[in-house]
């Protein structure tokens, strides 16, 4: 696996924007993509299409109730989540999660991969002259085919085993057994 693989599989992929302080040129990981990738992992692992609810995912992510709540509304309106109201309703997904890609999630999420103001579609008037231009649409083609091509799945075993080997809280330690006792494993 190379390390950009295991670094997106770590941090269960985030959308990268790019900003600028200075002179000094930084990646910057969402929070919207970074929280509803790992809430969407978390709801993969525990759910066997069966609602999850909200405040358990919450609980395991360390991701705050409301906000998920809101996120999880934009996926479901862009049709990648199900929802079932009352006391054992939830969320569930709407497709397999080896059909649904990382590209997928941030399209619907508007959370788009951007690497510098040049490849957005406003363009760059410097782009014919422009040393760097072809490097960074080349590294925005890489990264766009990695999106397109891990799927839900894919992080979702991979968080389960980051999770089985490097988890200290002993909160959402509790709650992830819970949630596997709970499905027969």
């Amino acid at each position: 696996m190379s390390i950009l693989m295991i670094f997106v599989a770590y941090d269960i992929l985030c959308a990268v924007k790019i900003s600028q302080k200075g002179d000094l040129i930084f990646v910057r990981l969402s929070t919207t993509a970074r929280y509803s990738l790992r809430a969407l992992s978390d709801l993969c692992a525990y759910s066997d299409y069966d609602p999850v609810s909200v405040s358990d995912i919450a609980t395991r992510q360390n991701i705050p109730v409301n906000y998920l709540e809101q996120l999880f509304g934009k996926l479901r309106r862009a049709g990648l989540l199900e929802s079932v109201r009352g006391a054992q309703g939830g969320y569930y997904l709407a497709r397999s999660a080896n059909e649904i890609t990382i590209a997928e999630i941030l399209q619907a999420l508007n959370e788009p991969f951007i690497f510098g103001s040049c490849q957005t579609d406003k363009g760059c008037k410097n782009a014919v002259t422009c040393p760097t231009f072809s490097l960074w649409r080349r590294v925005k083609g890489s990264v766009d085919e990695i999106l397109s091509s891990t799927t839900l799945e894919d992080i979702t075993h991979e968080s389960i085993s980051l999770l089985e080997t490097h988890d200290t809280d002993p909160e959402r330690q509790e709650a992830m057994n819970k949630a596997l006792k709970s499905k027969g494993e």
